[in-house]
Parts: structure tokens; sequence; C-alpha cells
């Protein structure tokens, strides 16, 4: 029975944690009385046992059903190394609450594949708490003495002053890259499916989508497809600035050029420049502003006409945002301004209601403990604002569509209006910040290469649209440069030109740290040395190819997953498949901050130790004479599998489509 808890303990599913405990406590509780099913109370203890046994059969069973469920799923093992030393260092120290638990994958190989690095933090916790001094090293060796029966640690070592290194078990490696080249790249379990909702992208109705829009589309998309991997349920929501006084001066305008809109769909072509016009005729004409003023009045209370010229202008930006969602691979769920708008006049009743709302020269204002400046969720003629809007749209989300995780995409010049904003929520009684997770993803600037905000020469801001096409011509000069036309067929060139063109404008964006401004180079991002997308996606063709090469096809290479065990006897196949397996972590790291580029350096790093491995490791040994292939290493050329498979997951988050020749 002592064996089966410990090996209980040791699998740690998290939602029998407490069974596992309880049962422990029990079996101590037992041993006390002298064994179990020993006196001091005979037919007692005998019960007690036999309640025992039973309970522990099944949880034995259900921690094998469970484990069935997630077999084919990848192991993080940074987190099961936490399981077993957090298990350790609660039986060496039961007496610490939440004591540090901090492992972490070791920078050189004579460190091992992993440390634990927790004594140090203890020595620190037993001085503080109880005036002990004891050494970390002492703790260490005290931590390895619990650590439990488990399937992936070969041995531990303590180095320095307390440093416990961990070398990982090569048949357990060597099994989880055999599963992985079975069962794909699933993701780990995740326990119970949360609703995600994301709000990216969001341009301006009547406003062309500029390099300002970029970022939030792409990382929002990126991280989207992140959390859809992981098993959550997401809903991406693109919330268009499509309400708000600039419609009045936009029908007015429309009114005069296309007076018979309602009957004819009016041709425009330009919709940046019919925005210019009426916002000139605004500042300029004072009848055109009064009228302007007029049709705002009649599109809020819901004239049938006036809702019609609305929706006009709506899809003809909408057809524009589709030519750059459609390029970039985006899929969203429209849920604009407008959608909120009949939600308003509830959202400052319940303010009012809760005692929350002051009045200030007019204005309905909250006040949000913690924030100087105040929410103003009605203005003195009685509208409301951007607030009013962005509350309505926070308790919609959280009340209507039960969202366990808010993510909102956005710069990081709105930092504060959003903190305010959520904290008016939290305030209000909405939602508990413990229960559910509503995070700003902020990011900063894109700039120029004279580290300016990116403008064109004019000082305009970059379309997007441009900048898509100017990408796809570069990419395909690229490609003519290295007379890729020359053994592509036509539909292969095409595909090679749009998976460099935007592959390489999203990895310039994601590889860097979001919070940052970075400078946009279409010299940089188009370099195929370094870490860059033109780099990955020629490792990943030219990995695909070893196999295809050598003739292996796809069965082929599944039935040696089947029956052949990898080895990894070379340090540079072991370097690999530890890297490999290191994917789920990584994932789950960026499932906590949303930092993209983690994923970014962890792909060139994956890269890069493919290719110190192919430049050591002959996959396909070759006749030095005729060329013939004289011995495939079956292994090795999985390893290469592996590889492949993980960087074209790794893509697929990222948004970015491979080719299988470049």
């Amino acid at each position: 029975l002592d064996l089966l808890v410990t090996h209980c303990v040791s699998i740690s599913f998290a939602f029998q944690e407490n069974e596992i405990k309880s049962l422990t406590a029990e079996i101590e509780h037992l041993k006390n009385f002298g064994c179990l099913g020993v006196s001091p109370s005979l037919e007692g203890l005998r019960d007690e046992n036999a309640k025992l046994k039973y309970r522990l059969n099944f949880l034995q069973k259900s921690l094998q059903e469970e484990r069935n469920k997630t077999v084919k799923s990848m192991i993080n093992i940074n987190s099961r190394l936490q399981e077993i030393f957090g298990t350790a260092i609660q039986a060496a120290y039961p007496e610490l609450e939440n004591p540090p638990l901090v492992v972490t994958p070791s920078q050189q190989p004579k460190f091992g594949d992993y440390q634990c690095n927790s004594a140090m933090g203890i020595t620190q916790i037993l001085l503080k708490t109880r005036e002990q001094k004891v050494s970390p090293r002492e703790i260490a060796e005290k931590i390895t003495k619990h650590i439990p029966a488990n399937e992936c640690i070969e041995k531990v070592e303590i180095a320095g002053p307390g440093f416990i290194n961990v070398h990982l078990r090569k048949d357990f490696v060597s099994k989880q890259l055999s599963s992985l080249l079975m069962n794909g790249v699933q993701p780990p379990a995740i326990g119970k499916r949360k609703r995600v909702i994301l709000d990216f992208s969001s341009p301006n109705i009547a406003k062309e989508m500029h390099v300002g829009h970029l970022r939030s589309t792409i990382i929002g998309e990126s991280m989207c497809r992140l959390f859809e991997f992981a098993g959550y349920d997401v809903l991406r929501l693109n919330h268009l600035g499509d309400w708000g006084t600039q419609f009045g001066m936009l029908i007015a305008h429309l009114q005069d050029k296309f007076p018979d809109y309602l009957t004819v769909s009016p041709p425009i072509g330009d919709l940046q420049a019919f925005y210019k016009e009426s916002k000139r005729r605004f500042d300029t004409e004072e009848e055109f502003k009064k009228r302007a003023y007029q049709c705002v009045v009649l599109l809020q209370s819901k004239d049938p006409d006036f809702i019609k010229a609305w929706e006009l202008i709506c899809d003809v930006s909408r057809k524009e945002f589709q030519k750059i969602y459609n390029c970039l691979d985006v899929t969203l769920t429209e849920r604009g301004e407008s959608f909120y708008q009949d939600m308003m006049k509830d959202i400052v009743k319940e303010f009012e209601d809760k005692g929350f709302v002051q009045v200030d020269d007019g204005r309905k204002v909250v006040f949000v403990p913690g924030f100087s400046v105040p929410l103003t969720i009605m203005k003195s003629d009685g509208g409301y604002t951007y607030d009013t809007s962005d509350l309505a749209a926070l308790r919609h989300r959280l009340l209507e569509e039960k969202g366990d995780i808010l993510i909102y995409v956005v710069d990081s010049g709105q930092s504060v209006h959003l903190q305010t904003v959520f904290a008016a929520g939290q305030m209000i009684g909405w939602y508990d910040p413990k229960v559910t997770r509503i995070t700003h993803a902020a990011f900063g600037v894109v700039l120029g290469e004279d580290k300016k905000k990116f403008k064109t020469r004019s000082g305009d801001a970059v379309r997007l649209m441009d900048l898509l096409e100017e990408g796809l011509k570069r990419a395909m000069d690229k490609l003519k440069d290295k007379e890729r036309d020359k053994v592509l067929t036509p539909e292969e060139l095409k595909a090679a030109q749009m998976s460099v063109a935007f592959g390489c404008i999203k990895y310039a964006d994601l590889s860097h740290n979001r919070l940052n401004d970075y400078v946009f180079s279409f010299d940089k991002m188009l370099d195929d040395r370094g870490n860059t997308a033109a780099y990955l996606l020629y490792a990943f063709t030219r990995i695909r190819a070893i196999a295809r090469l050598a003739s292996i096809d796809e069965e082929m290479l599944r039935k040696a997953a089947r029956e052949e065990a990898l080895v990894l006897d070379h340090e540079k196949e072991w370097k690999l498949g530890k890297c490999i397996l290191r994917f789920p972590e990584i994932l789950q790291k960026i499932l906590d901050d949303l930092l993209l580029h983690t994923l970014c350096d962890y792909l060139y790093e994956l890269a890069t130790t493919f290719t110190e491995f192919y430049d050591n490791c002959y996959c396909v040994e070759k006749d030095r004479q005729s060329g013939q292939i004289v011995k495939v290493n079956m292994w090795r050329l999985l390893l290469c599998e592996a590889t492949a498979t993980i960087m074209a997951k790794g893509f697929d988050i990222l948004g970015i489509k491979p080719v299988e020749r470049m």
C-alpha cells in the first residue's frame, strides 16, 4: 500500500491530489496503531484496512483511466519534474507551507538536463521563520533522499552550494519521441475546458487599416491559435469602431455625393479619400457641420434610411478589411461598438443603483480606487462615451458570454484606460480576479528604420495593404535572386512567395517582445541568416527533404516509429531529442505570460540544434565514389521527422505557412 500511495503521489493528477493526501494521512494514522490490520482494536482496524484497500484500488483504477485518456498528450517534462520535486520537498519538510519550487533546464550538459534550485530558498525560509541555520547543500541532500520512484529521472547529483542536477533517462526521452511520432503533436491536458475571449485587430470603419493595426492583428491571431491548440473554447472578437459622431459627417457627405444611395449602391472606390473629404467639409462648412450633427441624432434613433446609409459605409470597409485578413489568414467574429449601444442605458443605471456615480459639470462619472482619472459614462448632453461602450463590452463578455479568460490585444497607450475599466468591473461585482483572468496584452509601436514611428514620406500612416504588397514583391525578388524560379513550378514559386512574404512580416513582429517597440525592415526580415522566418522556412524544407531524397515515405516513417527505438547515444542526438520535448513547457509559459517571442526563440534554437545534429550525425550514408545510398540510419530520420513535426506546429501557431519545396 505504501508503494501504491507513493506511485499515486508521483502521478499527482490535479483533480485527485486532495484524495491522495487524505489517503496518505489515513495510512499514517493507522500505522501509529502498530500496522495496518494489527492491534490495538483488531476488528476495527481490519474494517478500516478493507475500506482503505477498496478506496486505493478505486483510485488506482481512475488514475489509470486518466492516464489512458492523456497518453497521447505530450508530457511537459518541466511540470513533471516539479511534481516529483514538490513531492520530495513536502516529504522532506512537511512543516513548510508553499516552499519554493524552482526547476529549470540546465544551460550546460555538465550540469545535467534540468536543475532543481529550491535548496537556497528553503535555507532562507528556515533562517527567517525558525531561526535554523542549515546549509543549502544539506537541504539538497535531504530532498534527494525523498525523491519518489518515477519514470523519468536517471540520477541526481548535488553541485556547488546546493544545486540538484537532474539527468533524464534515455529510454524515457526515447519513448516520448516515439509517442510524438505516432500520435502527432498533442497538447498537454488542461483540465476543465475554459472559455477564452480575445479582443484584437479592431480597426475603425471608414478608415483604412494601417501599420498600427498590424501588431494587434498578428499577435491576436497567434494567441487564438495557441489557446485553440491547447484545447480552450476561443471566441475571436473584432471590436470595430463602427459607431459614433463621425458617422454623421459620413452620412451627410454620402447624401450629397450619392443622393440615390437608397436604391443604387454607391461606388465608393476609395473610402479613405471619402472620409477625408467629409472631414474637410465638417471642419470648414458650418451648414454641413449642423447637418452632420442632425444625421447623428437620426442614426442613433434608428431611422431606417440612416441605418441603411450606415450599413453601406460599414460594408465598404468590411470588404477592404477582409482582403487583409485573407492575406494574413486571420479569422474574426465582428462585434463592433454598435453591438453594445442598446446596453449603455443599463450600464449607467447599474452604476447609479450601486452608488458609484458622481455628477461633474453635468457629466456622470465613476471614480475607481487607485486611478486618478474617472470614467465618464454619460456626457452632459446625454450621450455615451468609449468608457460606456467598453464597460458594456466587458459586462457582456463576462456575464453573457461567460468568459473565463479575457485578453485585450491593444496598444500600450490604452493601458491606463483598460486597467480602469477592468477595475470598475471588479468594483461593481462582475468578476472576481481570483476566478476570472482579464489581461491587457499590450504592445509597442512599429518604427521605421530611422527609429521613428513608421510613416510614409508624406507623414501619413503606412497603409497595411501597401505593406503586404511590397512584401510580396520583395519576396519574389529574393526567390529569383536565389534562382528558385528555375527549379520551382509556377504554382510552387507562388506558394513560396506568399509563404516567405507573409511569414516574414508576421515573424518579424512576433519574434520581438510585444511590450517593446520594434524596427520594421524588409531587408532584415528577408535575410535567410539568423532568427528570421526566411531562415526557419528554408531549414524546414531542408529537413523535410532528407527522408524524401532517401526515398523514405510517410508510411515507412510511421512503421519505423512503431517498431524502432530512437537511439540517443551521440551527444547531438541527445541534445536534439531533449530540445524537441521542451515544446510543451514553452507553450505553457506563453499561455501564462502571453509573450509569443518565446516560441520564436525556441524554434530558432530547435533549428540550430538540428543543424548541429545533422552536421555530426549521418542520417543517410552514401558511397563517396558513386553517390549511391549504402545505409539509412532510420532512428536519425525519425529525429528529423520529430523536429519537422514540432516546427510545423510552431509555424501553425504563429500563423506561418511552410512549403515542401522552396
